[in-house]
């Protein structure tokens, strides 16, 4: 066991007036396991680099301990998996390794293969075992779930369940829930450290919060009561002096006047106590503004019917045959492991020329509303966005705003957003399209957990006909009102 210690830690990037943190100061157990939470665009990423010593900061970073980073970045990925994994932990041996893979449900026989032949979710396994073989390092493992499916998602989060001493960045409630046992919360003025779980987290941030808005409202109230009664007084008071003019005894209207300018004074400072009181308060408070969709009325029952549907890839079924409709007001979850077909399905219903078997047939005149998977290819500003998806700027920047983005953001080329603020983008840009379907591919990869609420209740309250494949198990069991499961 040893102590990582943070001191006054100051940093904001050269480019950068604003400073990303401020004399911020914590300590955490290396035996812990932190789940790192917080909004996108925070610094969670950069807190981790300032961990591995890749920027100047103020203050101090003190720790006995080495770190390590997950994702690992690995320069060749011809080279067999097994040259990469002794690379990565010298000291293991190929038995260690064998165990590791064992525990996530990997065949051992990926140590002989090429890097670049196992698929996304594979190489998060073996790089994440390889990493926990390195004795004496503190692993800073920065949000893994993005390529992994449901179940292996489960298997994840039971390895690191086992494991000790890493700090985890993930949005995933129920994955942070199964697997860390501290949360590590970047607020908008401080970070946090708390025992527990997510959930348990929650429950005590959202009762933090409710009890200092209720403060807040309170001290708001009794400052206007406060400076009524502070104007009032003053003006008796100036009435009095005036009085003084003519007065057979002006002494006693001087003291009268002196003693209510003194219940003035008393008046005001109380007021004063009671604003430096309520600016106190609020200064983490997450504000979740309320978002707003207008579907088209859909005047058919059934808009989409797949039958006897697979994608087809080099001549061969990739999945087995799947048969369903997508009928008004549905909602439904697409479920299945990587690479079983999910998001061809998805392409297929929006028109894009993918070989498959089976017959698909879509309701005429359908508009569809698609949000992709990948979001790489965003680049120019939100005002070119919005003039080539033909929606309205003001709007879609509005709704940007509700989803956490700063006015700072607006004139910036999408290519320097987070990960996040690019999947915000693209769910911003739907929300502004009217359509009669929603298809939506793993919309919340990267965004954080106060936005995945705010986006459930959305749906939740103008219950939209939408399709989706989106892994959270959280998000799926709130807004699914069905769910077609892939077979490979």
């Amino acid at each position: 066991m040893a102590i990582i210690k943070v001191e006054n830690l100051t940093f904001g990037y050269p480019t950068s007036d604003d400073l990303i943190f401020d004399s911020v100061s914590f300590s955490i157990d290396t035996d812990w396991k932190l789940g790192f939470v917080g909004r996108n665009g925070r610094g969670k990423t950069t807190f981790l680099n300032l961990l591995m010593g890749k920027y100047e900061y103020g203050g101090k970073i003190i720790s006995s301990v080495g770190f390590d980073y997950f994702p690992y970045e690995v320069e060749d990925k011809s080279v067999n998996t097994e040259d990469i994994l002794h690379a990565v932990a010298p000291a293991a041996e190929d038995w260690q390794f064998m165990r590791e893979l064992s525990y996530l449900d990997v065949s051992a026989e990926v140590l002989y293969r090429p890097f670049n032949t196992l698929s996304n979710g594979e190489q998060t396994k073996v790089l994440l075992a390889a990493l926990f073989l390195n004795e004496g390092k503190f692993l800073l493992i920065d949000e893994p779930t993005n390529h992994l499916d449901t179940a292996a998602r489960s298997l994840v989060a039971e390895y690191l369940r086992r494991k000790k001493g890493f700090i985890l960045v993930s949005h995933d409630r129920n994955f942070l829930d199964g697997c860390v046992d501290h949360i590590l919360s970047l607020n908008k003025s401080n970070i946090d450290v708390v025992g527990g779980n997510f959930s348990s987290f929650m429950t005590d941030f959202e009762r933090q919060q409710d009890y200092e808005r209720r403060e807040a409202a309170r001290l708001q109230t009794d400052i206007r009561r406060l400076k009524e009664t502070a104007r009032r007084t003053a003006e008796w008071s100036d009435k009095v002096e005036a009085s003084k003019i003519g007065a057979y005894d002006k002494g006693y209207v001087g003291h009268k006047s002196a003693k209510m300018m003194k219940r003035a004074k008393v008046v005001e400072a109380r007021q004063q106590k009671e604003i430096e009181q309520k600016s106190q308060l609020l200064k983490n408070v997450e504000y979740t503004h309320k978002l707003k969709l207008a579907p088209l009325v859909c005047r058919v029952e059934t808009l989409a019917t797949f039958s006897n549907v697979a994608a087809v890839y080099d001549g061969r079924e990739v999945m087995r045959p799947v048969s369903f409709s997508i009928k008004r007001g549905d909602r439904i979850a697409i479920e299945g492991k990587n690479g079983s077909g999910k998001s061809s399905l998805l392409k297929l219903l929006c028109g894009q020329d993918i070989d498959h078997s089976g017959d698909i047939k879509i309701g005429s005149n359908l508009v569809i509303s698609y949000v992709p998977q990948d979001a790489s290819f965003l680049c120019g500003t939100l005002k070119d966005l919005a003039i080539d998806s033909k929606i309205d700027e003001s709007l879609f920047k509005s709704i940007l705003q509700k989803m956490g983005f700063d006015k700072t953001q607006f004139d910036k080329d999408m290519s320097d957003f987070s990960g996040g603020q690019k999947k915000k983008t693209l769910i911003a840009k739907s929300l502004c399209e009217s359509a009669h379907l929603y298809v939506w591919d793993e919309p919340l990869n990267y965004i954080d957990v106060f936005s995945r609420i705010q986006i459930e209740e959305l749906l939740t309250a103008f219950n939209p006909t939408m399709i989706f494949v989106e892994h959270d198990k959280a998000f799926q069991n709130k807004i699914a009102t069905a769910v077609v499961e892939i077979q490979n």
